[in-house]
């Protein structure tokens, strides 16, 4: 099977790992709209119009599943995203709010994010009586597409972040961009032990692997066969560096324009 997923940056690298480990006998398209990054500090309008272009391109590559792997995309604009592509769409917001169990929850996200409320609103529709705080950390984002992952400087600004969640008394915690899992070893040194730390990627990848198993034979699931793509709007010389960093591969990344229609994958 085509799987496309897309993001800002390299926070779909933790989606894309996730699913590679549940599916890996498929062809995954990863498509990053780094020339606008970060979506997380962009208007709904903007957003709105990043989704429709995102899934007019991934309309041109014959995918057979879309992961979003952007939560910002997915909190603004998850119904632009189904109402125009042509293959099931799986999301990190909807994936993880029915699989939590804790009382008291608290949320990492984008400013965007937080803003729509949507993790509060998706979380409540399966468990009315949750408390849920959110906080947004417009930070994180740039600080990791950056590089610029030091320890100290990372976890001097959790603490600011985590802050008012922690005087809440939560009991577990989501990260809810796809970039914070990358900086989960600082977060985790600041979180007390009892905090359950929830990276929705896990759920989505679940969800797509019924998807997957439902729609492929056995002998394909034994293959153990991964085929990669890799996209992006600008920065085409950093990427790779970039995707051999975190994913241990070095790709062939090809140069977009979401503007442009006849896309050829």
């Amino acid at each position: 099977m085509r799987i496309g997923l897309f993001d800002s940056g390299i926070g779909g690298f933790t989606v894309l790992k996730k699913a590679i480990e549940l599916c890996p006998n498929n062809s995954f398209i990863y498509l990053a709209d780094t020339a606008r990054l970060p979506y997380g500090v962009k208007t709904t309008n903007e957003i709105m119009k990043f989704a429709e272009e995102i899934s007019s391109w991934f309309n041109c590559q014959n995918i057979d599943a879309f992961l979003v792997a952007c939560n910002t995309t997915n909190a603004i604009a998850l119904e632009v995203l189904k109402n125009n592509l042509d293959a099931p769409v799986f999301d990190l917001i909807g994936s993880v709010a029915s699989t939590i169990q804790e009382s008291r929850v608290g949320v990492l996200a984008t400013p965007s994010t937080v803003k729509t409320k949507a993790y509060t609103n998706a979380i409540l529709e399966f468990k009315p009586k949750t408390f849920v705080i959110e906080q947004p950390c417009p930070e994180f984002v740039p600080m990791i597409e950056m590089d610029k992952i030091n320890f100290n400087d990372i976890t001097d600004v959790a603490t600011d972040y985590l802050q008012p969640l922690l005087k809440q008394k939560i009991h577990s915690l989501i990260l809810g961009c796809s970039h914070y899992p990358l900086i989960t070893p600082s977060l985790t040194e600041i979180l007390p032990s009892s905090v359950k730390l929830i990276d929705p990627a896990e759920a989505l990848s679940l969800k797509l692997k019924l998807f997957v198993d439902s729609k492929t034979s056995n002998y394909l699931k034994k293959k153990k066969l991964v085929d990669l793509k890799f996209y992006v709007t600008s920065n085409l010389k950093d990427f790779p560096n970039k995707a051999k960093h975190w994913l241990n591969v070095f790709p062939e990344v090809n140069l977009v324009s979401l503007q442009k229609k006849g896309w050829v994958s």
